[in-house]
């Protein structure tokens, strides 16, 4: 018996010191994951896109797991625009502009139908409201003259999401404030490891938005306080072909995603979207409290991935 409890011993000294040998193996096979390529797209928006960029990009690429490649759509460069889109595995819209070349909207439809990725921050929602499959791929959208015609309004009631298509304007918001963001699926891959609840620094909040709604999921919403008085969709994910879309309505100007909440959350949709699966760590309550908005430079981010 004593000779069965040594060896019971030894094997689990043998075991212990094998993972201790191996923890560092499997971290450098995790750091050396192949960099995501990221295609931004910006150069028109009502908001302040020539500082929101940036942001994003040192957001994304100071973990290491992205390279972002960024291309300037301007009003005098969009009748040229005919970018090769299946060299990324996501693309990530800061545009909200002119309307494409219908070669270049077909091009992308495509590339979305056939597991091209795609994700919408905060006014690039606001794009393209007469392209069908464009408003499809993003679920719901506001202003630009969407109304009930594009579809329901979607919000939080009474323990359950309710599609609405009473009639009225699509997208408002009300002043600027810090508000609460309630993660309503925390099975998902970009939620599953983030608190439950947490704050995003002052920044307007997107109300009453509307569209398709189709094969749409809610992951997250926030109390519009002083707009609708409901809670609002601020995290979803679509499926569009066999392409994944994140949309976010956080992000609207150049400090508000500086916000710890705006950074966590890109990052892991990014990294959804292209793959379909989140490897980054969970983020603590203590990175993103429930108590307090927290800021962050982004290129105080940690280091994740070597994407060399």
């Amino acid at each position: 018996m004593n000779s069965i409890r040594r060896n019971a011993t030894a094997c689990r000294l043998i075991l212990v010191c094998m993972i201790f040998k191996l923890a560092p193996l499997i971290g450098e096979t995790l750091k050396k994951l192949s960099p995501i390529k990221v295609m931004l797209i910006d150069g028109q928006n009502n908001h302040d896109w020539k500082s929101c960029s940036p942001v994003m990009m040192d957001t994304l690429e100071v973990t290491g797991r992205f390279v972002v490649q960024r291309i300037t759509v301007t009003k005098d460069a969009v009748s040229e625009f005919s970018p090769d889109f299946n060299k990324y595995d996501v693309i990530l819209s800061n545009y909200n502009g002119l309307s494409w070349p219908t070669e270049t909207k077909k091009s992308f439809v495509k590339y979305i139908q056939n597991g091209g990725n795609l994700v919408v921050i905060h006014a690039a929602d606001n794009s393209f409201p007469d392209w069908k499959e464009f408003n499809e791929m993003i679920g719901l959208g506001g202003w630009a003259g969407r109304n009930e015609k594009d579809g329901p309004y979607v919000y939080w009631e009474d323990g359950k999401f309710v599609r609405d298509s009473s009639q009225g304007v699509g997208g408002s918001h009300g002043k600027s404030w810090t508000y609460e963001v309630v993660i309503r699926d925390q099975d998902h891959p970009i939620t599953r490891g983030l608190p439950k609840r947490f704050l995003q620094v002052k920044e307007e909040l997107y109300d009453r938005l509307r569209g398709p709604a189709k094969n749409m999921s809610i992951i997250a919403t926030a109390f519009a306080e002083g707009g609708s008085e409901r809670h609002e969709p601020v995290l979803m994910t679509l499926k569009y072909g066999k392409g994944r879309i994140f949309h976010s309505v956080m992000g609207h100007d150049h400090k508000s995603m500086q916000g710890v909440a705006f950074q966590e959350t890109l990052i892991r949709g990014t990294e959804w979207a292209a793959t379909g699966d989140v490897t980054f760590p969970k983020v603590s309550s203590t990175t993103l409290p429930a108590n307090r908005a927290a800021y962050r430079n982004p290129l105080d981010i940690e280091t994740i991935y070597d994407s060399e």
